[in-house]
């Protein structure tokens, strides 16, 4: 039997722009908890770290879909490469005024330009789905992109506080910073397998937000992203109150242990549950593996929830943007990718303000409260919209369907 995912790499081009795109998306995950190690650390205050890190992820979750909806409409080079200047020098400026002790408003000013990154895992998808589009392979395309996107936010996180831990505060932010330059422009100087343009059939067509599907999707992967900010920032301020910072990276990490391998195995197969069906047995999972982080009072104890916490993280990616791709219409799917990825960052962004409050006041081991209500608002989303996450991929564009027949 040939492995599915060998195939998909004999495609000319695949392996450089997938390669180029995993070293790019790596800031999604390192930025928003690398800025709360450095600032946690060069300030002493986590309510600070988790609004400066609140206030670059949300307003990229905003900027962000504007941004892929042009590339849409304009093409991937002409947007990344201004977009990606105006991030990394923004990070840079973050950076020296955490370094520097500068006013705390550069701070937030730096991180409001920082959120001009784009989306890198929309960019990659597209690239996927022109080559593969309505074809078999493109399955398993996407679910070795989920399983790279689980790997960015639980390794890409790890990493992020294992450099400003061991190293110094500033450390992982740099880090970041420098694969996203490096990432975007190996990745753009693939021209090859960039997607064309595609018209909107002559419809005026509103933003794919405006889609059922996107919208039940998005909020969903919201609260998932609030259980992983969660979980980083317990871990941090756990293992710092046990006497064993170093080993948050550690905890962080193991997390893509399970879910790894359940997502490479689940990737290759061709299950007959409907994805929307998948996706909430997923959520379940992810909602009961909440619970006994409450009780873990150790660092080995901390790492066995968080693992297994973390097992049906991948099959959560895999349907979820499966059934993106089935139900945007093809000329909004960058714009339908980014949506779901920016509602991982929302949830993230909030998850770290307010885990980050909730350890302030209440102490470490009660941030774990934070993972527990989101996982179960997570599972009454998907359970509630299931109905409209059923069915193929819509036709034509939200703006055409929201006209009155004729």
């Amino acid at each position: 039997m040939p492995n599915p995912y060998r195939e998909i790499f004999k495609v000319p081009g695949t392996k450089g722009f997938a390669a180029a795109g995993f070293v790019a998306r790596l800031p999604i995950a390192m930025a928003p908890i690398g800025i709360v190690a450095m600032l946690s650390q060069t300030h002493g205050e986590y309510w600070l770290a988790g609004a400066v890190s609140a206030t670059f992820a949300l307003t990229n979750a905003f900027v962000a879909p504007q941004i892929s909806r042009l590339v849409d409409r304009h093409g991937q080079t002409a947007l990344l490469v201004p977009s990606s200047i105006i991030s990394v020098a923004a990070f840079l400026i973050l950076i020296l005024a955490a370094n520097q002790d500068w006013p705390v408003w550069t701070m937030f000013a730096s991180a409001l330009l920082a959120a001009a990154m784009p989306s890198i895992p929309a960019m990659v998808r597209a690239r996927w789905t022109e080559i593969f589009r309505d074809r078999p392979e493109l399955n398993t395309a996407f679910a070795f992109e989920s399983v790279a996107d689980e790997l960015v936010y639980i390794a890409g996180a790890s990493l992020s506080v294992g450099l400003s831990v061991s190293l110094f505060p500033e450390a992982g932010m740099l880090a970041s910073t420098l694969f996203l330059a490096f990432g975007i422009a190996s990745f753009v100087l693939q021209r090859s397998t960039e997607p064309r343009v595609r018209p909107y059939g002559g419809v005026s067509a509103g933003s794919a937000i405006r889609l059922r599907p996107v919208q039940i999707i998005t909020l969903a992967l919201v609260f998932v992203g609030a259980i992983f900010a969660t979980a980083e920032v317990s871990a941090v301020a756990i293992t710092k109150e046990l006497g064993q910072p170093g080993a948050a990276s550690l905890v962080i990490g193991v997390y893509a242990v399970g879910s790894f391998v359940v997502g490479i195995i689940l990737g290759a197969l061709n299950l007959r549950t409907p994805l929307q069906r998948q996706l909430a047995i997923a959520v379940s999972v992810i909602a009961l593996t909440t619970v006994p982080l409450l009780f873990a009072d150790t660092v080995a104890l901390l790492a066995l929830t968080v693992f297994v916490s973390g097992l049906a993280v991948s099959p959560t990616f895999i349907t979820a943007f499966g059934l993106i791709e089935r139900r945007v219409p093809e000329a909004m799917l960058t714009e339908g990718i980014t949506w779901v990825m920016t509602g991982i960052g929302i949830g993230m962004a909030l998850g770290a303000f307010v885990a980050g409050w909730v350890v302030d006041v209440y102490g470490p081991r009660n941030g774990f409260w934070v993972s527990v209500a989101a996982g179960t608002a997570s599972f009454l989303t998907v359970l509630i919209g299931q109905r409209a996450l059923s069915g193929e991929r819509a036709d034509i564009a939200p703006a055409a369907a929201s006209q009155p027949a004729q």
